[in-house]
């Protein structure tokens, strides 16, 4: 049986390193990425992206910038430049799709 949950979760963690990779070099911030969020699950929450953003950075993936304000600000991570490039393995936990056209 799929785990819906899990699926959404684990895609979303792509979805938010590949649009971490195409705003570089600048951060983005969640503001941003809640948008791009919605436009694919729209009924994804500030809070669901904060906390796919904590996921990324425990991994090292993202370095995750909270303002006093409350706002927060993102930007990939060596390891997750390299993750969104296929030039590193992705272990269990993001949703990143085969690479099927380097053969």
């Amino acid at each position: 049986m799929i785990d819906h949950a899990k699926v959404r979760r684990e895609s979303l963690r792509w979805y938010l390193l590949l649009a971490l990779y195409n705003s570089r070099p600048e951060d983005m911030c969640e503001e941003h990425l809640q948008m791009i969020a919605a436009g694919i699950f729209p009924d994804a929450t500030p809070i669901e992206v904060r906390q796919q953003l904590d996921y990324l950075a425990d991994r090292k993936l993202v370095d995750v910038r909270k303002e006093p304000s409350g706002r927060w600000w993102a930007g990939l991570t060596r390891y997750g430049h390299d993750i969104a490039e296929y030039t590193i393995d992705c272990e269990p936990g993001i949703a990143r799709p085969v690479k099927y056209w380097a053969s």
